[in-house]
């Protein structure tokens, strides 16, 4: 029975951290490109333009995110529910699995803005469909990256945590 309460509350924890990294990594990408939010995400999730932005960024982050704990959480700890024994393990191994989901996902996150920042130039703002009137819609182009890489990294991830919890397993601690 403890086992099942630790699922629960590391359930909670993901939805936790997986809000809280859509959040924090909001505030860089509104770094990197201001045009992605008043020009998109803003509109796309519904908040008003008196807003102060950076507060805009981090709701967007929020909304944009939270569900992610929901998805990547379950395969994760259940998988921890079935191989961890003890209910202190368990909760030990999960929160490192979901440090090391937290930490790739950042680090996938990184590379979507390097790979930005190296690889995107002009031809691809000649094929891409972006707004019209941007600014800098290369910067605009290199946040819609980042954005869609740190959900590669938080689907990859998964193996990462599923990774953690075998390697754990097999030490025991």
């Amino acid at each position: 029975m403890a086992r099942l309460g630790v699922f629960v509350l590391l359930l909670g924890f993901a939805v936790l951290a997986a809000g809280l990294f859509g959040a924090l990594h909001n505030q860089v990408s509104y770094s990197i490109s201001p045009e992605y939010f008043h020009a998109f995400k803003f509109r796309q999730f519904g908040l008003p333009p008196e807003i102060a932005p950076r507060l805009g960024a981090a709701l967007v982050g929020w909304r944009a995110s939270w569900w992610m704990g929901l998805i990547l959480g379950p395969p994760v700890f259940l998988l921890g529910l079935i191989l961890l024994p003890d209910a202190r393990l368990y909760w030990r191994a999960g929160l490192r699995a979901l440090l090391a989901i937290f930490l790739f996902t950042a680090l996938i996150s990184a590379l979507g803005i390097l790979f930005g920042l190296l690889f995107l130039g002009e031809t691809a703002l000649a094929q891409l469909p972006l707004p019209e009137g941007l600014n800098d819609p290369l910067g605009f182009l290199r946040a819609g990256i980042m954005h869609e890489a740190s959900y590669v990294g938080g689907f990859l991830g998964i193996l990462v945590g599923v990774w953690i919890l075998f390697k754990i397993r097999k030490v025991g601690t």
